[in-house]
């Protein structure tokens, strides 16, 4: 069994610990696309109306298939507190029974810990064993000091231990 790391990324940041963690743990790594358009103050206010609704949305891929991956991690931004459309829409699309889960969130103050709690509820629902989860402040860091910051959380948390 192979481990992914499954994240939507709107500003860049969350990617950047996407992209860091796969590389020092030498996993698969899947990018989701939300095809709405949400860019503006407006397309802010209704992301963030959505993520409290968890309104479903188009993304790119649709689904995403994990029969050969044991560990699988979700990350996403924080938006309004909560964890965006897209990877709440692509965990309700997956067959995640017996799968071992880790759970990250990004965010610019606060609101981490409530996406976290939120996506664990989903994920075990359908299955899942949660086995850690972790938040990242990311406000007024440059991408590459998120880097440094998911270096040291992977090492905090030895999330090696986890690797398939």
């Amino acid at each position: 069994m192979k481990t992914v790391i499954i994240y939507f990324s709107e500003s860049g940041k969350t990617k950047a610990v996407a992209k860091t963690l796969s590389k020092n743990l030498d996993t698969d790594l899947i990018e989701v696309r939300d095809l709405k358009n949400r860019n503006g103050f407006v397309g802010k206010v209704f992301s963030s109306i959505d993520a409290f609704r968890e309104s479903k949305t188009n993304t790119v891929p649709s689904r995403v298939d994990l029969q050969n991956y044991g560990l699988i991690y979700f990350g996403t931004p924080t938006w309004a507190g909560n964890a965006t459309p897209a990877i709440i829409t692509i965990i309700d699309k997956c067959d995640l029974r017996g799968k071992d889960i880790v759970l990250f969130a990004t965010m610019n103050s606060s609101g981490g810990r409530s996406a976290i709690n939120r996506m664990k509820e989903k994920v075990e629902s359908r299955g899942a064993r949660v086995v850690e989860t972790f938040t990242i402040k990311t406000k007024d860091k440059s991408v590459e000091k998120v880097g440094e910051d998911s270096e040291n959380i992977a090492k905090l948390l030895d999330l090696s231990l986890y690797n398939y």
